[in-house]
């Protein structure tokens, strides 16, 4: 098959980086994939195939006749069995692309989140159910987001299947923690300064853990919108000593495996992938119950749910996990991720619905 995978930009992000991943994988396994990003980004991306980098203005993303003519003119040229939209606004310019121009190629549209978390108005949820209407399949990376996707517009049911996140099998490396060798405990968060991550609630959740572990780190590692007012609410607690930023690093697993707790008090997700690789690193996770966090974390057996919006629970479990013997729990979720996770297995899947999807347009 000859399969093209969209992605926003190149970005340290997790959708960019799973599909970079998966379109590794599925070119082992014989398939000719092309990489496509659509707007300016600099990011090395771990893929060894064919990356085109259209470069188009995020000005334009409501209206670019030009890119998505350079699209039509790629699926021309390479003709692909589909076109795999991962998050953001792929999907999009995929559809209109495909509209305007009348190429014939399939649609796959990744949902990898939430996506009534981010439906404020009635014309952006026409607007996605529009979108969603011109695919051809969507595939979707846990029950919890095929259910919420499908609750939004039935029409999806029928062409929605469930396949998460996978993990890559890497090799842990020697790091050193920044300005914090001497901390007893050290926390770790990973993921982008966005709303969706609630870094304000990690914050109070730290304030109320650090009453009971005084002698513990928070290293907060990612980029993003929201990192400038965090870093100054930080200040302002007077927090600098604990809370440590990074921004984005090559190497987040090292850290991670590294830890103690990772911590992920998000409001909204979809299947999160920095979840599974702590489980991979064996390392305790401690997160909210959102999205389908729950069908990879159940409490007291593959890590310790909170559920949103209870920051003391929270900071509570935070002390379960440095306090308890929680060997049982961690080997658990490593078997767990290694069954049923790993980015081999993943992109067999993957393949499977992908040759479906082209059998059934022939």
């Amino acid at each position: 098959m000859i399969v093209f995978q969209l992605i926003q930009k190149p970005q340290k992000r997790g959708a960019e980086i799973f599909a970079a991943q998966l379109s590794e994988k599925l070119q082992k396994l014989g398939h000719r994939v092309v990489l496509i990003s659509l707007f300016e980004g600099v990011c090395d991306l771990p893929f060894s195939g064919e990356i085109i980098h259209l470069n188009r203005p995020l000005s334009k993303r409501w209206f670019d006749i030009s890119g998505w003519k350079k699209l039509a003119q790629l699926v021309k040229e390479y003709k692909p069995d589909l076109v795999q939209c991962n998050a953001g606004d792929t999907l999009k310019f995929a559809v209109l692309s495909k509209l305007i121009f009348g190429w014939k190629s399939s649609i796959v549209a990744r949902n990898a989140s939430t996506v009534s978390g981010y439906i404020k108005s009635n014309s952006t949820r026409k607007i996605n159910e529009f979108l969603y209407s011109k695919t051809d399949a969507i595939i979707s990376v846990s029950e919890y987001s095929k259910k919420d996707l499908n609750q939004l517009f039935p029409a999806t049911k029928n062409k929605t299947t469930v396949i998460p996140i996978g993990v890559e099998n890497q090799i842990i490396h020697k790091v050193d923690w920044k300005e914090a060798e001497n901390s007893s405990f050290n926390i770790i968060h990973v993921g982008g300064f966005t709303f969706e991550k609630n870094h304000k609630g990690l914050l109070n959740i730290w304030k109320l853990f650090l009453k009971e572990q005084p002698d513990a780190n928070l290293h907060l590692f990612g980029d993003g919108p929201l990192r400038q007012e965090m870093e100054n609410l930080v200040t302002l607690d007077g927090l600098q000593s604990s809370v440590i930023f990074y921004g984005w690093v090559a190497n987040p697993l090292d850290y991670i495996a590294k830890a103690d707790v990772l911590v992920l008090p998000s409001i909204i997700e979809g299947l999160p992938g920095v979840l599974l690789e702590a489980m991979f690193c064996k390392t305790i996770v401690v997160a909210n119950n959102v999205g389908g966090i729950s069908e990879i974390i159940q409490s007291n057996e593959t890590g310790f749910l909170a559920e949103k919006g209870d920051e003391r629970e929270f900071a509570s479990l935070m002390k379960n996990a440095i306090d308890l013997n929680t060997n049982a729990i961690t080997n658990k979720a490593y078997n767990l991720v290694e069954e049923h996770f790993s980015n081999d297995y993943i992109a067999q899947q993957f393949e499977k619905t992908y040759l479906k999807i082209s059998n059934g347009k022939n």
